[in-house]
């Protein structure tokens, strides 16, 4: 008997077209239908007596928006989505994103949007998970995974944050460096994760931080890590490193030592987090841990698939996703100094 696949592979469009077509929904055109239809009677299709997986649309929801409300320009998130994406169309599902404006009038709830569009299961990253019209779409029988966020009973994707920060600071600590700041970002499970790494490595080295050392600022803001770093660099004694929320803000940190007429690392180490690729080419190389994006982005796609396709035999999970330090050239070898 023949399947959704040989129909869209002789048809050249989408198992999802396909799904929609069979399924009379109103976002295919007539003359996709009726192409589907008279392929799928070809090759012996039964449309009266339908197969359980003609009863998917094969249309995976996307949740996502960043903290600029403007999605792909988020480095770390546009480079999830996009392995996300590949390794979905890849197995026949499309995407469709669901509108998250919140000016648009009468706009239906994310819940009503799923139900209107027929996802099969929904991604979610980068948006308020507190917000009461998330909650309810999580506490739906939608499959769902989520994105650097855990839910009790939902699959969650996320990158290892606590052993991020942990490797980041053994590697600054063994650059010599105790006076060591961090700027970090919106709260957060991330930011908590990071948070935890940076104190626990820092007793572990008997470094004790002062509370003026550690600071909160929005990620992605360049003008408040910017002002905060001048905060940093007036102190008295000031930190001889400061680690910042992600790599984009640090250019913030590095305009505002350079202001001063310091340089990077002579006179203050920095590092970042992310594993900004613009960044990377820029001299000297900032310091940074690089996220896992490609494989973040593959794991949360074969989850969600797994969860529609198999839901009874798919452990819910949560999934920490090693990254990998980039020692750039922005952390000053103070040991060497002081031979």
């Amino acid at each position: 008997m023949a399947s959704l696949k040989d129909i869209s592979l002789k048809c050249g469009v989408s198992i999802a077209t396909v799904s929609k077509a069979i399924n009379f929904r109103e976002d295919v055109s007539e003359e996709t239908r009726e192409m589907v239809l008279k392929t799928a009677r070809e090759l012996g299709y039964s449309l009266t007596a339908r197969t359980l997986n003609a009863t998917r649309t094969y249309s995976i929801g996307v949740l996502f928006v960043d903290e600029a409300n403007s999605g792909f320009t988020h480095d770390y998130f546009s480079g999830v989505l996009d392995s996300f994406k590949r390794t979905v169309e890849d197995k026949g599902y499309d995407i469709t994103f669901i509108n998250c404006s919140t000016k648009q009038p009468n706009r239906s709830t994310y819940l009503e949007q799923c139900r209107r569009h027929g996802v099969d299961g929904v991604v979610l990253a980068s948006i308020d998970f507190d917000a009461p019209e998330v909650r309810e779409l999580v506490a739906s029988d939608l499959p769902i995974v989520t994105i650097d966020h855990v839910f009790d009973n939902r699959v969650s994707i996320m990158s290892d944050n606590v052993g991020g920060m942990t490797e980041l600071m053994e590697y600054v600590v063994s650059k010599g460096h105790r006076r060591i700041a961090y700027l970090y970002g919106n709260q957060s499970a991330v930011t908590s994760g990071r948070i935890a790494g940076f104190y626990r490595t820092a007793e572990r080295f008997g470094i004790t931080v002062p509370d003026e050392y550690v600071m909160q600022v929005p990620y992605r803001n360049v003008e408040a890590t910017y002002m905060a770093t001048e905060t940093l660099l007036g102190l008295r004694t000031p930190p001889t490193c400061i680690l910042f929320s992600d790599d984009f803000a640090a250019m913030g940190g590095l305009n505002a030592i350079r202001s001063r007429g310091l340089s990077v690392p002579d006179d203050v180490s920095v590092a970042g987090f992310d594993g900004m690729r613009a960044l990377q080419f820029l001299e000297p190389k900032l310091c940074t841990i690089v996220q896992d994006t490609e494989n973040i982005g593959i794991l949360a796609a074969k989850k969600l698939m797994a969860l529609i396709e198999s839901p009874k035999t798919t452990i819910v999970e949560q999934i920490k996703v090693p990254g990998k330090l980039s020692e750039g050239h922005t952390i000053c070898d103070l040991t060497k100094k002081k031979k």
